[in-house]
């Protein structure tokens, strides 16, 4: 055999060996994988039938986080809010988190007075640079609630009815801020480390619109905020009995249209029929707003709107929404419009305008003869993309002047905006929003529905625009919680489940 043909054989028994090394390897490689998954998904359902094994005790920690009076609203109860953040601060530490008092800065109240805002809760927990880090954002303040107003139990005793927690707070939003710590607290109890990197940030005045938010986004941008890739939001409720990922807000423009007729309230019989009344000029400007079918007649409103494409249209064909259903639950005759799409795009796609009372005016019960020297209406628009608060506010003044010029009234007429709020839109095919969307899938077995919210949720805004954050809404609320009504209410299931949601989240959002 010549030296030439023995030096190619041995070249090719390397080859050989090489590609059965290579296959051995990638074998090796592919089952170590599929082991991997199997062991991660194992782990996570061991962290699922925690959560289930333990409902109690969180049932238990949700009715102790209602008992707190944490009404943002009433300065009064400035201790109920102080404990309702200490007690958020205790249990943030139990599970290992490192907690920063921000403070808010000063805050202006009804009467001219002035007093220090409660500080915002910014909670981290161990870090690994080699995850991606989430910011869980909730509130810990409430609504106003008395037995008075028509709750059947009383709203800071946690009691369960047929499967239903109520309680106030109980959906909006304490449920919520303890599911996603029982859902951190569950891979904790078994000694597994959690899938991401995880940030708090938890206020007590949003029911009162977080004043001093935007300040702490502000001042921790380049800090707490510089390493957050993801921001999640849990202060809303499903459209029906199915799973949900909110991925759009109404943004929202408030008015008050103030008329003045005289120095001092007036008597009918003594001057009804020689004076143009306040009230009578307001009626007539507020009455000019909408037509009977629910359209704005502010010229140009309408015409700033985002044209809806047909694709976008398409979204709504597949939500599950019963009309029937929901006339039923708020108890009136009937919707605006008769179909499920055309009922959807005007809560959620199409501006608003509603109007919300007048104050001045004899409300009372009784038969008082006033003639009001000033009354002042109130009224909302809610926008949509792709509408700009200060041009609405331009639009409607020089509208509402138009119409009161043309009154020919002495009166004097002043217009004001006291609230401008932009919609929120994310975009639905984010990489959260897949982490969502197989979280829902894993727990729920359903496809959840891509939905929008017709309220405001200006914190999402702030979220986006000012930290250029990518944002998206997870809830876990029913349909019929009644937030901010009588009767708040999360189910047993919702709770609990949405908490195994929570925890399914952090395991899909590392897989991206």
């Amino acid at each position: 055999m010549s030296l030439r043909v023995f030096l190619w054989i041995i070249k090719i028994k390397m080859v050989q060996f090489a590609f059965i090394v290579t296959v051995l390897i990638s074998g090796t490689v592919m089952a170590s994988a599929e082991e991997s998954v199997v062991h991660s998904a194992t782990l996570l359902d061991q962290v699922l039938q925690h959560i289930d094994n333990h409902q109690d005790e969180f049932v238990q920690t949700l009715s102790d986080w209602i008992a707190i009076q944490s009404d943002s609203s009433n300065s009064q109860l400035r201790g109920e809010i102080n404990q309702m953040l200490d007690i958020t601060v205790q249990k943030l530490k139990q599970i290992g988190a490192m907690v920063e008092l921000a403070d808010a800065g000063s805050y202006q109240l009804p009467n001219g007075s002035s007093e220090t805002l409660p500080q915002v809760i910014l909670a981290e927990l161990k870090k690994d640079p080699n995850k991606p880090t989430v910011c869980i954002y909730g509130h810990v303040d409430v609504q106003p609630a008395s037995m008075s107003d028509g709750w059947a139990t009383y709203p800071y005793n946690l009691t369960e009815l047929n499967g239903n927690l109520y309680g106030r707070g109980a959906t909006d939003n304490k449920g919520p801020v303890l599911a996603w710590l029982h859902a951190v607290e569950a891979y904790q109890a078994l000694n597994q480390e959690l899938p991401v990197n995880i940030k708090f940030i938890i206020e007590a005045m949003e029911e009162v619109g977080s004043p001093g938010l935007d300040q702490v986004l502000t001042m921790k941008r380049d800090t707490f905020f510089s390493d957050v890739d993801y921001i999640v939001i849990s202060d809303n409720i499903w459209l029906s009995r199915k799973p949900a990922l909110t991925y759009g807000t109404r943004g929202n423009c408030y008015f008050l249209v103030e008329v003045e007729s005289s120095k001092r309230d007036l008597h009918s019989g003594v001057f009804g029929g020689a004076v143009h009344e306040a009230m009578t000029d307001l009626i007539a400007l507020l009455g000019s707003l909408v037509d009977a079918s629910g359209r704005i007649l502010i010229p140009g409103i309408n015409e700033c709107v985002t044209p809806l494409t047909e694709e976008e249209k398409e979204l709504y064909k597949n939500i599950e929404f019963d009309i029937e259903a929901h006339i039923k639950n708020i108890g009136a005759k009937r919707f605006l419009q008769d179909t499920k799409e055309n009922v959807l795009l005007h809560l959620w796609r199409y501006p608003s305008l509603s109007i919300h009372g007048i104050e001045g005016a004899f409300s009372s019960s009784g038969t008082k003869t006033v003639i009001p020297a000033k009354v002042i209406g109130k009224f909302s628009i809610r926008q949509v993309p792709d509408m700009d608060p200060l041009v609405v506010e331009k639009q409607v003044t020089e509208y509402l002047n138009k119409i009161f010029a043309e009154r020919n009234s002495p009166n004097t007429l002043k217009v004001s905006m006291v609230i401008g709020v932009k919609p929120w839109v994310a975009d639905p095919s984010d990489p959260q929003y897949t982490a969502g969307r197989r979280a829902v899938k894993k727990v729920f077995n359903v496809e959840p529905d891509m939905i929008r919210e017709g309220s405001t949720i200006p914190i999402a805004n702030a979220f986006q625009n000012a930290l250029k954050k990518r944002v998206m809404m997870l809830p876990i609320g029913g349909f019929d919680d009644g937030e901010h009504s009588q009767n708040e209410k999360i189910s047993r299931y919702n709770y609990i489940q949405g908490t195994k949601l929570f925890a399914t989240y952090f395991h899909e959002l590392s897989k991206l």
